[in-house]
C-alpha cells in the first residue's frame, strides 16, 4: 500500500483529496461571499441549460446531491430571484428550471471564476502533470464508486 509523505507525516489519499477539495470549497465560498451567494448556488447555475432551461429531475444526479438537497437548493435560488419553475409540456409529472436575467448573469460571474482557476491549474501544470491527475483522479473515483456498489449489495 502507498502512502504519500507530507511534512515528514504519512497521509493518505483520502486525506489529500478531502483537504484539496475543502481548500477549492473555501476558496470559490469566499469568491461567492462578494455576491452573497454560495458554492452551491453556483455549481447549480452552472447546471442548468442557459437556453433551455433543465428537467428538475436530472439535475440532482448531474449534481451528485440528494433530491431533498436539491429541492432546498432550488427553492433558495428560486426566493433569490435567480431562477423559475416552469412547468413541462411534454412531462407533467416535471418542471422545468429556467434561469432568470438575474440567474443568467450570477452564472456567468461563476463560470468566468472557475474558468480563471482552470486557468490558474493550467500554468501551474504541465499538459502531461494534468493529464495524469486526470487519468489518476478517474481511477480513484472508480475505485469509490466500485465500493459503493459492493456496499449498497
Amino acid at each position: 500500500m502507498y502512502y504519500l509523505c507530507h511534512m515528514n507525516k504519512t497521509v493518505t489519499i483520502d486525506y489529500l483529496l478531502r483537504t484539496t477539495w475543502n481548500a477549492v470549497v473555501k476558496m470559490y465560498n469566499d469568491e461567492a461571499a462578494q455576491f452573497d451567494s454560495t458554492m452551491v448556488v453556483g455549481f447549480t447555475l452552472l447546471s442548468i441549460d442557459p437556453k433551455e432551461g433543465s428537467p428538475s429531475m436530472s439535475l440532482g444526479p448531474k449534481m451528485g446531491i440528494e433530491s431533498t438537497s436539491l429541492s432546498r437548493t432550488l427553492t433558495k435560488l428560486e426566493e433569490a430571484g435567480l431562477i423559475v419553475r416552469e412547468a413541462n409540456k411534454s412531462d407533467k409529472r416535471n418542471v422545468i428550471i429556467k434561469l432568470t436575467k438575474k440567474g443568467l448573469e450570477m452564472r456567468d460571474v461563476s463560470k468566468n471564476y472557475v474558468l480563471d482557476f482552470q486557468r490558474k491549474v493550467n500554468e501551474a501544470l504541465s499538459e502531461k502533470e494534468l493529464n495524469q491527475l486526470m487519468k489518476s483522479l478517474n481511477k480513484i473515483h472508480k475505485i469509490a464508486q466500485e465500493q459503493i456498489q459492493l456496499n449498497g449489495e
